[in-house]
């Protein structure tokens, strides 16, 4: 199968399976590059077919990505870095690819090929080359690796200073972060109240927080809104997820901070006489969780990545904790048990008791203020379809 003219050889390319891509870049790169630039440049100018095109390209840029040689490597930067159009595909889409590729270079390329990918630092950011080049040194830095190399430091530290948005995460891997990306067998997405009551420590009635959310104030703020819901919003969850704070007449005790508290605040996911349950947990399951939200995305959205789902997960727990972004990443860990965590659920029409339902809600260190953050997904289609008669 070689690259040609004509839409008999570019829908053998179309058609081509996983096994045959993976045989090709191990034993003919070159041809599986050239068969990329072609499609490239047929897509470009489609108003149509041009997304299966640019599929079928992000498709013979990962099995590159997944075969160990430099020169495989650099094929796959550079069919998404500088081939792949951009007009003719969402730009989703695009990022998709892009963000796909970085994830399969980082995990299955040694660093001396990666390196000299590196070898010229950008002069700006709007640029699919450093984009490309920005994800895959986001994906190396969740590895806990991809720092102590010269090209790879001055591009990274070249990022900061043009302000790109993943450069300002940390460079490596916090302890915080150890639950990313790992599936435990058999610890799914908590659906029901009881699977809740059966992870994590149920927070026992409260007369005193009962009071203290029927006299709290609501405080509006649309900024740290968007930014606490981006991990659910990115991914494509079904529903808009629920960013509410507020303010409470006097401190209270961290014991005082559960579901009679939550039930009086004016929550839409909390609205209706159904039962609801609130858990203690920890800070880095608030982190995995909303890692977990972009990464994998909803029932009917994607993932965005290794990279940008750890960016979106602490935008979103800045957020929550009410942190300016100019806060450092250690001085903000250091800070996450002085804040009380806890999970919610609520049998309400609200949540859809499908793919995934999720509650948070923090108390800061004042005791004074309350930060709730709730969402929802389910398969929207399948479940319209399944309401047909």
């Amino acid at each position: 199968m070689t690259p040609g003219d004509g839409a008999s050889e570019r829908r053998r390319w179309e058609e081509a399976g996983p096994e045959e891509l993976a045989r090709l870049a191990g034993q003919r790169p070159g041809e599986l590059f050239a068969a990329a630039e072609q499609l490239c440049a047929e897509a470009s100018g489609e108003e149509f077919g041009g997304s299966l095109a640019v599929r079928t390209v992000g498709r013979i840029a990962e099995a590159l990505a997944e075969t160990r040689s430099p020169g495989c490597a650099a094929y796959a930067v550079d069919i998404v870095g500088r081939l792949l159009p951009s007009g003719t595909v969402a730009w989703e889409e695009g990022d998709r690819i892009r963000r796909s590729v970085a994830a399969r270079l980082a995990k299955v390329q040694p660093l001396r090929n990666l390196e000299p990918l590196f070898g010229q630092v950008p002069d700006g950011l709007h640029d699919s080359e450093v984009e490309t080049r920005a994800c895959l040194l986001g994906e190396l830095a969740l590895l806990g690796t991809g720092t102590g190399r010269a090209r790879m430091d001055a591009y990274a530290e070249r990022l900061r200073t043009l302000g790109h948005p993943l450069a300002w995460l940390p460079e490596t891997r916090l302890d915080i972060e150890h639950r990313f990306m790992v599936r435990v067998r058999g610890l799914g997405s908590v659906k029901t109240l009881r699977q809740l009551r059966a992870r994590f420590p149920e927070v026992p009635p409260s007369e005193t927080g009962a009071d203290a959310g029927l006299h709290a104030v609501g405080v509006p703020d649309d900024a740290r809104a968007q930014a606490a819901a981006r991990p659910f919003v990115a991914g494509g969850w079904a529903r808009t997820p629920e960013a509410r704070f507020f303010v409470l007449p006097a401190p209270i005790e961290p014991g005082d901070f559960g579901t009679a508290l939550l039930q009086r605040l004016p929550l839409d996911c909390l609205e209706g006489d159904g039962a609801a349950v609130a858990c203690v947990t920890t800070p880095d399951d608030v982190l995995n969780e909303l890692f977990s939200a972009a990464y994998h995305g909803g029932a009917g959205g994607q993932g965005q990545g290794g990279a940008y789902a750890r960016l979106f997960a602490w935008e979103s727990l800045y957020a929550l904790m009410g942190l300016p972004a100019d806060v450092p990443f250690l001085e903000a860990v250091r800070a996450t048990p002085d804040h009380r965590w806890v999970r919610f659920l609520a049998s309400t029409p609200w949540f859809h008791h499908d793919t995934a339902d999720l509650g948070l809600a923090v108390l800061d260190p004042s005791r004074t203020r309350v930060a709730v953050l709730a969402a929802t997904d389910t398969d929207v289609t399948l479940s319209d379809a399944s309401a047909r008669p």
